[in-house]
């Protein structure tokens, strides 16, 4: 089955340490119950029950669990490249807008039918993408004609019930918030707790604490995400780039400090990693 059209229905429970992290395929992600709290970019969403996130991927992620709780979910990720020429040749390129103009959002339906339809829509996928009767183009096929569907509803549902952020927000996920954003706009400096803490006039202990209770992860780790994200970016969007220029951009004391952190995250070189990722360019140019 191709890798750039994925999808996982009702996975349960967490699979060891979920680290921040950004992709380039477009995800759908529907949480169907349990306690989660999901960071994306710079801001925070407390889940409830039939809560849909969409995401561009580009931008960093990761869900906040406590120990021990309830967390199921189902989740689509592909590639545009890979259902834009369908969506041409129907005249429906702008079912992609969502992810092109709002790059993240959450969609809270009150309407139960909405959820139980694009539940049955990411079902009928993973049976599709499991049949072991049907060849892979066929799957392809049957996986693709249903992703144009939870496509169209979402698209709906987006247009009335989506929300850049959540109206009432605590004092806590405010500061996390804030200070997510700062670290957003500043990762390309030399960052540590005492300066973010000067900047946004809070105490060095509140900082720490709160970032870490409402994001699950702590301010260091972050700012290398943040810092790790941006040279993905960069090693694709501009192959004149030295690693020595993008790791200086991007924040890192040194190329080698750079390369090492690369390449215990990412699992391959960054020159690797810039070349895996010209070779699937060009092959969706042929």
């Amino acid at each position: 089955m191709n890798r750039e059209l994925m999808v996982n229905y009702r996975l349960q429970g967490q699979f060891g340490e979920v680290k921040a992290h950004s992709h380039q395929e477009y995800e759908i992600y529907l949480f169907h119950q349990g306690t989660c709290r999901y960071l994306i970019h710079n801001q925070i969403y407390d889940l409830q029950p039939g809560d849909i996130l969409l995401m561009d991927g580009l931008a960093l992620h990761k869900p906040n669990l406590p120990r021990e709780s309830e967390y199921v979910r189902s989740h689509i990720h592909f590639s545009p490249d890979v259902i834009e020429p369908a969506l041409a040749s129907i005249g429906a390129a702008s079912l992609l807008d969502v992810f092109h103009q709002l790059h993240h959002c959450l969609i809270r339906s009150s309407k139960r039918q909405d959820i139980e339809e694009l539940e049955h829509l990411i079902k009928k996928m993973s049976e599709v993408k499991n049949d072991q009767v049907a060849s892979e183009k066929e799957k392809e096929w049957g996986m693709k004609a249903l992703l144009i569907q939870v496509l169209v509803l979402v698209n709906r549902l987006g247009q009335t019930s989506s929300q850049k952020a959540v109206n009432e927000k605590y004092d806590k996920t405010q500061h996390a918030e804030k200070i997510a954003t700062y670290i957003q706009e500043n990762f390309r400096k030399k960052m540590s707790i005492d300066r973010i803490a000067e900047s946004l006039n809070l105490s060095k202990s509140y900082v720490s604490h709160v970032f870490k209770e409402m994001t699950g992860y702590t301010i260091m780790e972050y700012v290398m995400a943040t810092r790790l994200q941006q040279v993905k970016f960069l090693l694709e969007v501009d192959e004149e780039k030295t690693l020595n220029q993008i790791a200086d951009e991007c924040g890192f004391e040194s190329v080698s400090h750079f390369s090492r952190f690369f390449k215990a995250n990412v699992g391959m070189t960054a020159r690797q990693y810039r070349q895996k990722r010209l070779e699937i360019y060009k092959r969706s140019e042929k």
